[in-house]
């Protein structure tokens, strides 16, 4: 039975169980006795008897596992596209639309997925989620279970689209998750290993489908090893997640979440000058970031370097930014300068997109490639579940899926047009090449593209500079809920 966190306090020593309340008071660990958390944040819940609960990493588990699937099967097809297209009779045009599709789908039902998560409950969001993923995974293994290839883009389409609808649930959890289940220390933390699930899962793609797939026979096994981890945590989300709530909150900040109502909610950040100018440059990053694990192979394959390779610089894109995010991440818990950590960021992100895109048009640069993509990820990525959690912060009293989810539909928008802006920039190379494409087309160019993609990005960060600190969100949920407690 749960232990009351209002009891006398206890150091460290004289207790026998762990912080998650694996000892002596079961599921429950209290906040007082968590090692890692402030003596302010400690007495604070003694006062007020908060709790938290061992089974909020359960919960977490189940996000992040979920999140990585539904990447894995977002950049399937991108590693190995030229493949794809050449198997099933397809255009680049069409490949390209696999993971577009992604975007375009998550625009008008971000918006629906936003108010599912704040209506319905953070559970039943999770649950509907891991559904479709594991839906969508197994309909785009339909073509290869059929001798004749009837129409293989309308299953491999479908399936996407289904995969999208998921996401556009997941992808607003941490957020929310780390505002209901952990104490304001474990705040950003927990945020950033939800938020950098999702990039884990692109790794994953990155370095498996290029391994799976050599020549097109091994497609099958590909689109069926990646139906594995979405029934799994289909299996988990199903029998694993009981409440959208924990019965105590764990922080003042969760006891006194009082959001505002959904339309009114979306009214309010429009009018927030400072969550505007975040969510514009933000998501404007997340439109490159997509954009460039989408289109890495088709890039690089132009100027001679391999699917591997190409896989490889995006193994090592997604790998540095979860390191950046895990060290950012803990650095911000301490001492959260939250705004410092995003405009520097943002700015340093820039600059090495600068330097992709020069690189990037010459051959037999891999070493230079490699670095370039590595710090491209460590600047950039570790700067996402920062940004999340600064968005909640500026945007009280709206709830936490709005505040997070309209950044990422925003992004998500902007990713559609940066990717179709991109392609419509290609030209087709009249100069001898050195391609290792394998769709047959003449090879394109990909120079004022990238070019393109640095100058956003770069007008993004130093825009975002200008933005002014956002109103503190936790302590004025915790002046409110000390003034109101008997």
């Amino acid at each position: 039975m749960a232990e009351p966190a209002a009891n006398l306090p206890e150091t460290t020593a004289d207790r026998s169980g762990s912080a998650d309340g694996s000892g002596s008071a079961g599921d429950v660990s209290k906040t007082v006795g968590d090692p890692l958390a402030p003596a302010p944040t400690q007495t604070l819940g003694a006062l007020l008897g908060h709790r938290v609960y061992a089974r909020r990493w359960v919960f977490l588990l189940v996000v992040s596992l979920l999140s990585c699937s539904n990447a894995t099967l977002w950049l399937s097809f991108a590693p190995v596209a030229d493949t794809i297209a050449e198997h099933f009779s397809l255009s680049m045009e069409q490949i390209n639309w696999l993971s577009l599709v992604y975007l375009v789908v998550s625009i008008p039902f971000g918006i629906v997925a936003i108010w599912i998560l704040d209506s319905v409950g953070l559970r039943w969001a999770t649950i509907l989620g891991a559904w479709l993923n594991f839906a969508g995974s197994a309909l785009r293994s339909v073509p290869c279970m059929t001798r004749e290839k009837l129409y293989p883009i309308a299953f491999l389409m479908g399936g996407q689209t289904i995969c999208a609808l998921a996401q556009t649930l997941v992808i607003f959890s941490p957020a929310k998750l780390a505002a209901l289940w952990f104490p304001e220390h474990q705040r950003a933390t927990a945020n950033m290993i939800a938020t950098m699930s999702n990039p884990l899962g692109l790794l994953v793609a990155n370095v498996l489908s290029p391994a799976l797939v050599k020549t097109g026979d091994d497609i099958p096994i590909m689109l069926g090893v990646y139906v594995i981890p979405a029934g799994l945590t289909c299996l988990l989300a199903t029998a694993c997640l009981w409440e959208s709530v924990p019965p105590t909150p764990p922080s003042a900040g969760a006891a006194s979440s009082t959001s505002e109502k959904f339309l009114d909610g979306l009214k309010l950040l429009v009018r927030n000058k400072a969550y505007v100018i975040l969510a514009v440059c933000f998501g404007g990053g997340i439109g490159i970031f997509s954009s460039f694990s989408a289109l890495l192979e088709q890039i690089l394959c132009v100027n001679g370097y391999s699917n591997e390779f190409s896989g490889l610089c995006g193994a090592l894109f997604i790998m540095f930014g979860i390191l950046g995010a895990l060290a950012l991440g803990l650095y911000v818990d301490r001492t959260k300068c939250f705004t410092e950590a995003t405009k520097i960021g943002l700015c340093l992100t820039s600059m090495v997109c600068v330097a992709f895109a020069l690189v990037s048009q010459m051959r037999g640069q891999t070493l230079a490639l490699a670095a370039i993509c590595s710090l491209f990820g460590f600047f950039g990525f570790s700067v996402a579940p920062v940004a999340m959690e600064l968005a909640v912060e500026c945007s009280f009293p709206v709830g936490e899926g709005a505040a997070a989810g309209l950044i990422f539909v925003l992004g998500q928008a902007e990713g559609v047009l940066i990717m179709l802006l991109l392609t419509a920039l290609t030209v087709r190379r009249a100069e001898p090449s050195f391609s290792t494409c394998r769709h047959g087309d003449v090879p394109l160019d990909w120079t004022a593209a990238s070019w393109c993609s640095s100058s956003t990005l770069h007008t993004g960060a130093c825009r975002r500079s200008l933005a002014c600190p956002p109103p503190p969100r936790k302590c004025a949920q915790e002046l409110r809920t000390i003034l109101n407690h008997p």
